[in-house]
């Protein structure tokens, strides 16, 4: 039950015979990494884009606070008086 079975075969499989090659050869070359200079150019301009997007909401921000705070400060001088 728990002996191999093997194929009925009328040759015999093919011996494997391995030759030796020089050490140049053998070795495999890098792989080639192929990126367009369009492909560099779109992220290079998103990059750009995203963070001039940053810096005018971080503007936009403290122009923000800076009014709040100026505003408190005339609203609070008129209660007083």
């Amino acid at each position: 039950m728990f002996q191999p079975m093997y194929p009925d075969s009328p040759t015999p499989p093919p011996a494997y015979t391995h030759t030796v090659a020089d050490q140049a050869s053998a070795r495999r070359p890098a792989p080639q990494i192929s990126v367009s200079t369009g492909a560099v150019a779109a992220v290079l301009v998103g990059g750009v884009v995203l963070t001039a997007l940053l810096a005018a909401v971080a503007v936009t921000a403290v122009s923000v606070a800076v009014a709040a705070v100026v505003l408190r400060s005339m609203l609070r001088d008129q209660h007083r008086r």
